[in-house]
């Protein structure tokens, strides 16, 4: 299964590459594909859209009705890195260079002296749209420590003097020829794009016992690849049968969280509140009754949670900390940084003892905020009650992350069992 993850990633460049590799995944088991210029389909099994970088994926059993719920697994596509600029290319000193601007909340550092590749998507113009992702293109260098002594002890980096990748020298060439020739189109024709940096370097198995797994992205593309397992597993016949539920099943991976979640694909959005209302409609809900839906519906907000560091045990607080290898994580917060609630933590603590497997719980450090996640937000827009879990990384926001082999099994284990039990 590690290895399958690290193949996830590879696949999933961008946001969009994310969303329509899911989407790959669940036409492969039979998931149908719902437009949403068209009718909509509450028809008994599988079911999917993607709208941009974001998939939501639905699956209706056949004893589903207007009593039923929805248990939503929630998670996000996009990742910290650059974007490229609409006027996309620099030139100084002969260095061709492409114009980024950063995404999110990048350890910047950890970027620099890494082999990067552009991936996203371009607008043509005839109206079209593709994917594109190049081979590694862009670098951005350091600058040799003999003409900066204090780097090792104060290293200033502008955000947009210093982070400028350099992806050619003495050549006249655009970044948008070198995308057009990945892309297979004439230069041209591209008169928009939406790309980000992802690292070139492909995840990596490694430490004692082959326990460690490093990669870009693992914020958040582990939490969509388990979700994405977790859903394809339980919406099976064999175990829907098993399990006899009536609730509707729902994966619903977003993009932009890493930017406010404030988008059309986004939880902030209308994208998810779209796929139930319009599903409790064709089961014949009214407005009321899709009401009624929502109030017996829960949410699981699966995003990476903070391992301790064993070299900065100080930031977390003392008693309530995650360690690799020890399992899926439960995130609290007192001021609604995450959703997690009395009812919905023993939610997922009753998931996890039917999965056999035990959690943890990261409360934060008071004098170390903690970031959010797309759970409060789902539950502020749509009223469900929601908890906030993932699997604990090291390195978060870094070009290349760091887990455990094991957490990424037992948090997929976990999944299942929220999702049938």
């Amino acid at each position: 299964m590690s290895w399958d993850l690290i193949s996830f990633i590879a696949a999933s460049p961008s946001s969009f590459h994310a969303a329509d590799f899911g989407a790959h995944m669940l036409k492969e088991a039979g998931f149908v594909q719902q437009e949403e210029t068209k009718k909509w389909d509450a028809a008994p099994g599988g079911h999917f859209l993607v709208r941009g970088g974001a998939l939501v994926a639905w699956f209706v059993p056949e004893t589903a009705s207007t009593r039923s719920g929805f248990r939503v697994i929630g998670a996000h596509t996009d990742s910290p890195g650059f974007k490229l600029k609409f006027n996309p290319d620099l030139r100084s000193h002969t260095f061709g260079q492409a114009a980024v601007e950063v995404y999110g909340g990048p350890i910047l550092a950890s970027w620099f002296d890494r082999e990067l590749v552009l991936a996203g998507k371009i607008g043509l113009a005839d109206g079209s749209t593709t994917l594109v992702s190049t081979s590694p293109l862009l670098r951005i260098p350091h600058l040799a420590i003999h003409l900066d002594r204090s780097a090792n002890d104060s290293l200033s980096i502008d955000r947009q003097r210093h982070v400028q990748p350099i992806f050619s020298v003495g050549a006249d060439v655009s970044v948008l020829d070198v995308l057009a020739q990945a892309a297979g189109v004439e230069a041209d024709q591209i008169v928009s794009h939406d790309l980000i940096t992802a690292d070139a370097q492909p995840g990596e198995i490694f430490g004692h016992n082959s326990e460690l797994l490093a990669a870009g992205r693992l914020d958040n593309l582990s939490s969509v690849f388990a979700g994405l397992q977790a859903f394809l597993q339980a919406t099976s016949a064999v175990t829907i049968e098993q399990a006899g539920s009536d609730d509707v099943l729902v994966l619903a991976c977003f993009d932009h969280e890493e930017i406010g979640s404030a988008s059309t694909t986004g939880a902030a959005g209308p994208l998810l509140e779209d796929v139930l209302t319009r599903t409790a409609s064709a089961l014949g809900a009214t407005f009321d009754q899709t009401r009624q839906m929502f109030a017996r519906s829960s949410c699981v907000s699966a995003d990476a949670a903070h391992s301790v560091h064993p070299n900065y045990p100080e930031r977390h607080d003392q008693g309530n900390f995650p360690v690799l290898g020890m399992g899926p994580v439960l995130k609290i917060n007192a001021n609604q940084r995450y959703a997690s609630n009395t009812e919905t933590e023993a939610l997922w603590v009753r998931a996890c003892r039917a999965a056999g497997v035990d959690t943890q719980v990261f409360v934060g450090n008071n004098t170390s905020p903690c970031g959010s996640t797309i759970g409060p937000i789902t539950a502020t827009r749509l009223g469900i009650p929601t908890v906030d879990v993932g699997v604990p990384l090291l390195s978060m926001h870094s070009a290349r992350e760091l887990c455990h082999v094991r957490d990424i099994e037992l948090f997929e284990k976990c999944l299942v069992a929220y999702l049938v039990a």
